[in-house]
């Protein structure tokens, strides 16, 4: 039997059953209801943050943060993360900078970020890898001498504390994806946490059209809503979200113990006051020391039946669409381990027998120098 990457989490049948059937009461399905309201509710607890506000997906969440708060210029990011950080800053008719990453947590390279900033630049789009969390003092700094806007792409660090504070309290905003292969679930969807209201609100009416009510519409919005059984999903997840991060824990510590002393597997390192939600497994193949490089084993894993992703590969700046529209950076860092990491199965209910399986196989493959 095949073992996927990652596998959605999920509450009971019988649990979102219950959540939903009163919908059919209502028939009220969309436009912030019931079950949004209380969502977003649990949310502002659980993330101790002042303001949530819910919307369709991760995606929709950075766009409407750039749109909200009236950027224009370029933005300082990493070109190590997924598509939707480097599109939503484009699509707003922002100008991406790309500064390299850290090799040893993949997150942006604070060092590096002062020497790109310009009188054009607006702000800094961060983004929190893997679980592994940015230079927050840093950027902050940075930010604050400069006088420029942060808002963090937090779509891995879902729950996440950083000495003992909510990581969504940093910075101008932080914006989740709730789609499913994360964390935390709620099918498809995302948020927009900030600690100014004004923002908040400005994020509600854009997400619905910049609506204020049925006769004023203040701005040019779109249709970023979560919908209620979307909702509904989250209500039932957020009840295990702690049991599914201390079940991706113990994997992840098992992966730890498996794979510490493999020559040429690089492996995160654990970052100090730091609460993990131990969102993935990612390691950097040596191919001078293990012997094989990571498309080899990739595909040796395969043939195994266990799927791996080359997560984040290509990165950003290397996509036709950039290269051929903005002057782009060198990004040695991120480069190099865009072309050498893997992510391996974790997910809550990965089996620690198969933790051990996979461990084994690529145990096995090393190939020492002679």
């Amino acid at each position: 039997m095949s073992i996927q990457v990652t596998k959605s989490s999920i509450p009971p049948f019988n649990e979102y059953i219950d959540e939903i059937r009163d919908i059919w009461d209502s028939h009220w399905l969309t436009n912030m209801g019931e079950k949004h309201r209380r969502l977003q509710a649990h949310l502002v607890q659980y993330l101790g943050v002042p303001c949530v506000e819910l919307v369709s997906n991760g995606h929709m969440a950075l766009e409407l943060s750039i749109q909200a708060l009236g950027l224009r210029g370029e933005i300082i990011t990493t070109p190590f993360t997924f598509a939707s950080t480097t599109h939503a800053i484009v699509r707003n008719g922002c100008t991406p900078v790309f500064c390299d990453i850290n090799s040893d947590d993949y997150t942006i390279d604070v060092s590096k970020v002062e020497q790109l900033i310009s009188e054009k630049t607006c702000a800094i789009l961060p983004v929190h890898v893997y679980g592994n969390i940015c230079n927050i003092e840093n950027i902050e700094r940075i930010a604050n001498k400069y006088g420029l806007k942060v808002i963090y792409d937090a779509a891995h660090a879902f729950g996440e504390k950083y000495k003992d504070n909510g990581i969504a309290n940093y910075g101008d905003i932080s914006c989740f994806s709730f789609h499913a292969t994360k964390v935390f679930n709620t099918i498809e969807g995302g948020a927009v946490c900030c600690s100014d209201r004004e923002v908040g609100k400005k994020i509600s009416r854009l997400r619905n059209f910049g609506i204020i009510d049925e006769e004023t519409v203040e701005g040019i919005g779109t249709n970023a809503k979560m919908n209620e059984f979307c909702a509904a999903m989250g209500l039932c997840n957020l009840k295990h979200i702690t049991d599914e991060i201390l079940k991706r824990k113990k994997l992840y510590n098992q992966y730890c113990v498996r794979l510490a002393a493999v020559k040429g597997i690089k492996l995160c390192k654990k970052q100090d006051d730091v609460l993990s939600n131990y969102a993935y497994f990612p390691i950097i193949v040596d191919e001078n020391e293990y012997g094989y490089n990571r498309n080899d084993l990739a595909e040796a894993l395969s043939v195994k039946g266990i799927n791996v992703r080359k997560y984040f590969y290509p990165i950003t700046n290397t996509y036709d669409c950039i290269r051929n529209r903005f002057e782009v950076n060198e990004t040695p860092v991120a480069m190099q381990i865009s072309e050498n990491v893997l992510t391996l199965p974790l997910y809550a209910d990965l089996k620690m027998e198969d933790v051990d399986r996979i461990c084994k196989i690529i145990i096995s493959h090393y190939k020492p120098k002679r």
